[in-house]
């Protein structure tokens, strides 16, 4: 893995984050703006470790963010003849699945 990785966000990615975010501010957590943050600080890890997430089928993998309540899950693609990661959907660790049919 030589040179620079891209990191691609899919277009509905954004709804994700417009989900998570609008969570945080339904039950009134105080900082969710930051930990929307934490969650881009996280994903940008891939560009020097696109392998470090969990191997799903169909050559995806799961990048797992914190924990419990402040968890969540990115489901990603890393395409090593591309270098990109094409990120894919984004859910908290206590939602059943991701939005959309990805797989």
């Amino acid at each position: 893995m030589t040179g620079s990785i891209r990191i691609e966000f899919a277009p509905d990615v954004a709804d994700d984050v417009d989900r998570i975010l609008s969570h945080l501010l339904e039950h009134e957590i105080n900082d969710a703006a930051a930990r929307v943050q934490d969650i881009v600080a996280a994903i940008d890890v891939l560009e020097r470790n696109p392998l470090i997430g969990r191997p799903l089928e169909n050559n995806l993998g799961e990048l797992v963010i914190g924990r419990s309540a402040r968890g969540y899950v990115v489901l990603y693609r890393y395409v090593e003849a591309l270098a990109t990661i094409f990120v894919l959907a984004i859910r908290g660790q206590k939602e059943a699945g991701y939005v959309r049919d990805i797989i």
